[in-house]
């Protein structure tokens, strides 16, 4: 195990890039960030932690990748697990072929690109979320700007949006329980899209599906002016799916 501090008076980037294992990252008061890198001896030593400027970086250094020998891990149960705390509202960047990644706290901002790995974000996200996986599934409680995710063979689901959505998506389901207002783009192929309406937002749809059902809770044309309601943010949704149902629902 080896366990690296830092001097971070303020929120910075952590840049995790490993072919394969387990991250966990926590937001936390205070200046400074702690990793800790544990598991396969060999894997440890070759696994640089290193802060450049406000960026502290997590990468694999290794003459051989990971995915050279991932059979002799999976045999041996050669694994790396890097723990991080980094203060609030930092941002993560996170890139991996086969790993997993939980994060508990509030986040600046979010960018992950992995394969075969599940992201699971408890807290809030206060700008943008961007996410693209290949198998896995992806969970976001709250992002207070824009979600733009591209997923195949896995589910993503977002809890609260505060800004703009756009997801492809491709045999995984996509739910997002809240979206309060601005544009809000999908295209699914063998997945369901299920899309909540914020209490006092209205909504303007155009969307569709091949070989799937369209249903709405909320009037699909309901604007400024409906009911008597002369204002409120408004979410435009616009998108099909191809043999997914598409749900449009009021979020409590």
């Amino acid at each position: 195990m080896a366990e690296h501090r830092f001097h971070t008076p303020g929120p910075i980037v952590l840049q995790v890039g490993i072919p394969t294992g387990d991250v966990t990252v926590e937001t936390v008061d205070g200046d400074e960030a702690i990793v800790v890198v544990d598991g396969d001896d060999r894997l440890v030593e070759q696994t640089e932690v290193a802060l450049e400027g406000d960026r502290l970086v997590v990468s694999f250094r290794g003459r051989k990748p990971f995915g050279i020998a991932i059979g002799d891990f999976s045999i041996g149960g050669r694994r790396v697990r890097v723990r991080a705390s980094v203060p609030h509202e930092s941002t993560v960047r996170f890139a991996t072929a086969s790993g997993d990644l939980n994060v508990d706290g509030r986040l600046g901002a979010l960018e992950v690109k992995t394969a075969s790995g599940d992201v699971r974000v408890r807290g809030e996200i206060a700008r943008e979320a961007t996410v693209k996986t290949v198998s896995g599934d992806v969970r976001l409680d709250r992002v207070g700007g824009n979600v733009k995710a591209q997923t195949v063979s896995g589910d993503l689901t977002v809890g609260w949006v505060g800004g703009a959505v756009a997801t492809r998506s491709v045999s995984g389901d996509v739910r997002f329980e809240s979206v309060r207002e601005g544009n809000a783009s999908f295209t699914s192929v063998s997945g369901d899209v299920e899309i909540g309406i914020a209490a006092g937002s209205f909504v303007d749809v155009d969307a569709g599906s091949v070989s799937g059902d369209l249903s709405s809770e909320v009037p699909l044309a309901s604007l400024p002016g409906d009911d008597g309601v002369d204002d409120g943010p408004t979410v435009v949704l616009r998108g099909k799916t191809v043999s997914g149902d598409v749900k449009v629902f009021r979020a409590t």
